[in-house]
C-alpha cells in the first residue's frame, strides 16, 4: 500500500469518529470532530495529488478514494441533519431540555442549553436556518444515482469525469459542512461559558451566513451539475447505444 492509499484508509478510519463525536456534549470532543473533519477535507485533495503528480495512481486508490468520499458524506450530513433538522430541538431526552437559540442567543445561553440533544440550526441576522430532510435526501439521492450512473456507463465504455460545476459544488459542501461543524463546538463551548456579547452573537451569525450560502450553493450546484450530466450523458441509455453529447 503506498503513502495516497494509506492517507485515504486513514480518512476512512476517522468518519466513524466523525460523525458520532458531534452527538456527544463535550466542546472538546466536538472540537475534536470538527479538526478530524477539516484534516479528513484536506487530505481529501491530498492524496490525490500526490498520486498523480508522483505516479502512484493505483487500482486499489481508484477503488478506496469514492468510497471515502461517499462514507464522509453521509458521516457528515446525517449527524448534521439529525442536530440541526429544521432548526428545532430533537426530543430525544428528558422534555425540559431547552434547544439551543431557537429565537435569540442570550436566554438560551442563560439555560445552559449543551445538552447532546439541542438543535445547532445555524444563527442568522432573519433567524435560524435549519437542515431540512428534502435537502438531506436531494444530496445524498444525487451521489447514490451518479454513482450508478457512472458506473452503468463505464460498462458502455465511456468513462464520465468530473465537470466543473460539481467540482465547485464539492467546495460549497465542505465549507457548509466546516460550518456545521465548528458550529457544534463553538456554540457549545458559548453555552458553556455563558457568552452573550455583542462580538460573540456578530460571530454565530458571521458563521451562520456563511454555512447558510454555501449550504444553498452546494444544493443548486448538487441539482445543476446532475442536469448538466443528464443533458450530456443521458443519450448513452436512450436509443440502442445512444449517443453523447460534446
Amino acid at each position: 500500500m503506498n503513502l495516497p492509499n494509506a492517507i485515504t484508509v486513514g480518512r476512512i478510519a476517522s468518519t466513524p469518529l466523525i460523525a458520532v463525536l458531534p452527538f456527544l456534549d463535550s466542546w472538546p470532543l466536538r472540537l475534536v470532530a470538527f479538526v478530524l473533519y477539516l484534516a479528513a477535507a484536506i487530505t481529501d485533495y491530498y492524496d490525490g495529488m500526490l498520486a498523480r503528480t508522483r505516479g502512484l495512481v493505483t487500482d486499489l486508490g481508484k477503488q478506496l478514494d469514492p468510497l471515502a468520499d461517499k462514507l464522509l458524506l453521509v458521516g457528515t450530513l446525517v449527524p448534521m441533519y439529525l442536530l440541526a433538522g429544521s432548526g428545532r430541538a430533537l426530543s430525544l431526552a428528558s422534555p425540559h431540555r431547552t434547544p439551543l437559540f431557537p429565537d435569540a442567543v442570550g436566554p438560551m445561553l442563560r439555560e445552559g442549553a449543551t445538552q447532546a440533544t439541542a438543535a445547532f440550526p445555524f444563527l442568522t441576522p432573519l433567524g435560524p436556518v435549519g437542515f431540512p430532510l428534502w435537502m438531506l435526501v436531494v444530496v445524498i439521492g444525487r451521489e447514490l444515482f451518479m454513482t450508478i450512473f457512472r458506473s452503468a456507463a463505464a460498462r458502455r465504455g465511456v468513462i464520465i469525469s468530473a465537470i466543473g460545476p460539481a467540482k465547485w459544488k464539492t467546495g460549497f459542501q465542505s465549507t457548509w459542512v466546516g460550518c456545521a461543524y465548528f458550529w457544534f463546538f463553538a456554540a457549545t463551548l458559548a453555552a458553556r461559558y455563558r457568552w452573550d456579547a455583542l462580538p460573540w452573537r456578530a460571530f454565530a451569525w458571521f458563521n451562520g451566513i456563511c454555512g447558510t450560502l454555501s449550504m444553498a450553493g452546494a444544493v443548486f450546484l448538487t441539482l445543476y451539475s446532475l442536469w448538466l450530466y443528464m443533458r450530456r450523458y443521458g443519450g448513452l441509455f436512450v436509443g440502442g447505444e445512444g449517443r453523447v453529447r460534446g
